[in-house]
């Protein structure tokens, strides 16, 4: 098995809305923002190549939306998912599987493009079969009004329609070397990959654990629909990472990718940080 990370783009994000209740004479100390606090973010994204299926983990912003919309999250670095493939040697037409972690606009964007006159929407994965689980296609289909803006449904429905889409429905083996787990804190069925790499356990965070510098119980954004639940949730999860040596591979951290786990008088927190290419 061959891991790689694949950035179509980073972005910016107010950064007290990364934090939760955490006030930004804290989190300031260990996150530089600008002067509209915001904080730099990564749509990083996973490639697993396992031999003989290619299966990436979540697809960032995409293009599909105005550059109005875009404007609003400053993306730069912009290269687009499909390049960022080809930097490691792939191509769209070789992936096989794409997980999508839950569907939120920064984390299934790139799932979809439009061809044409910009509104036939086709699939940029062509070989591939797409999952997420059925808590969240639900939820996407039938937004609450905390969660609704973060749902474009051209994002997702073409590929219900188009029989490319499959729903998980707890807890599974996906693959050799690969279980799925379901978190519920941040948006009901997001899906959390647990890859056997390396003779370690890599976790794929997404929106589970954000960054480092949400390691911490109490650090949990605002855009969780259940924050009691997120913190259960880090709570198990941090115990078990510690006690298993898990390593945990950030979506958003902009500055890091990577990092192994001890446990403090403070509670857990980041042992080292490293990048996917030192494992």
């Amino acid at each position: 098995m061959e891991l790689y990370t694949i950035v179509p783009e980073n972005f910016k994000m107010d950064g007290g809305a990364c934090f939760g209740v955490v006030p930004k004479s804290i989190w300031s100390k260990h996150v530089p923002c600008d002067e509209n606090n915001m904080v730099k973010l990564s749509s990083r994204c996973l490639l697993i190549d396992t031999g003989d299926r290619r299966i990436l983990v979540d697809t960032g912003l995409g293009n599909k939306q105005s550059e109005k919309y875009y404007s609003y999250f400053h993306l730069f670095d912009r290269i687009g998912l499909e390049k960022s493939l080809e930097y490691q040697g792939y191509k769209a037409n070789d992936i096989t599987d794409v997980i999508l972690t839950h569907l939120h606009f920064d984390h299934v964007g790139g799932a979809v493009k439009w061809v044409g006159d910009n509104k036939t929407p086709v699939a940029v994965f062509p070989n591939a079969t797409y999952y997420c689980s059925k808590a969240q296609w639900e939820t996407a289909n039938n937004p609450n009004p905390r969660e609704k803006a973060s749902y474009f449904p051209e994002n997702f429905v073409h590929l219900y329609e188009d029989g490319r889409l499959e729903l998980i429905h707890n807890n599974t083996a996906f693959c050799k070397g690969i279980d799925l787990e379901i978190k519920n804190g941040h948006t009901l069925g997001q899906i959390i990959p647990f890859i056997q790499y390396n003779d370690r356990t890599l976790v794929y965070m997404a929106d589970f654990i954000s960054s480092v510098f949400n390691i911490p119980l109490a650090y949990v954004p605002s855009y969780d629909v259940d924050p009691v639940k997120s913190m259960e949730e880090k709570d198990e999860f941090l115990k078990r990472a510690v006690k298993n040596d898990y390593i945990l591979y950030f979506e958003h951290d902009y500055h890091y990718e990577c990092c192994s786990l001890e446990e403090t008088p403070k509670g857990v927190r980041a042992k080292e940080t490293f990048q996917l290419t030192d494992i």
